[in-house]
């Protein structure tokens, strides 16, 4: 099994150790935790909505302990009901300073608007924490399935909110909205949370949990092997 290096700050000083009986920092490689997961980490690449690398040294999901056993949760009742899908990430933890650099991507938006695609930095994301997943369904060939909106996608068609409506005019396929609340029924059923945006996005604990009991990730860092 892999560990991961403490994030380091600019000076190099690991400062992000947490004390003992302090802060939670666990940080594990998803595949690590649940098998037959596949991934495609979005921000190690061009293939984005930035269209440029964001992470220098990721290029492999990443949660805290305590959620990856989540989602192995979500992985095993998903087999249940259909044994020739698995989960697929998108992403997963994701260090501040990226937060950052998308949110600044994005500044020709309001930020009360831009909020529902990117958390600002200065409040935070539990992607920052290791605590959520943007994660779909694919086939055996690892094939995601047809969602009726790509990962990233900030127009209203991804907002789950509104599938009702966007399935009443034909826009969504009832077998797009149907592979949509899949998704959700197995993330539910694991602990997870969605938000009414981003039909890929889940949270594996809350806000104030994160803020109580988990390290943030400011910087990334290298892989230990």
């Amino acid at each position: 099994m892999h560990s991961v290096i403490i994030p380091q700050d600019s000076a190099g000083q690991k400062s992000m150790v947490p004390a003992k009986d302090s802060l939670m920092f666990d940080l594990v490689l998803v595949e690590d935790v649940v098998p037959g997961i596949r991934s495609d980490l979005k921000y190690a690449s061009a293939d984005n909505f930035m269209g440029m690398k964001l992470y220098q040294y990721w290029n492999k999901p990443m949660l805290q302990r305590f959620v990856a056993l989540k989602l192995l949760r979500a992985q095993n009742r998903l087999k249940t009901l259909d044994s020739s899908l698995n989960l697929f990430v998108y992403d997963a933890a994701r260090p501040v300073a990226v937060q950052r650099r998308m949110w600044l991507a994005l500044d020709s938006i309001p930020p009360k608007e831009r909020g529902k695609f990117v958390s600002s930095p200065y409040n935070k994301s539990l992607h920052n924490f290791g605590c959520a997943v943007d994660i779909t369904l694919c086939d055996s060939h690892g094939i995601p399935v047809d969602m009726g909106a790509k990962f990233d996608d900030i127009r209203t068609i991804a907002y789950p909110s509104m599938e009702a409506y966007f399935l009443e005019i034909g826009l969504l396929t009832v077998k797009q909205v149907e592979n949509r609340r899949l998704l959700r029924k197995v993330m539910h059923a694991a602990g997870f949370t969605g938000i009414p945006t981003e039909w890929w996005h889940f949270n594996g604990c809350t806000k104030e949990y994160a803020l109580k009991h988990v390290m943030l990730i400011n910087e990334e860092a290298p892989f230990s092997k």
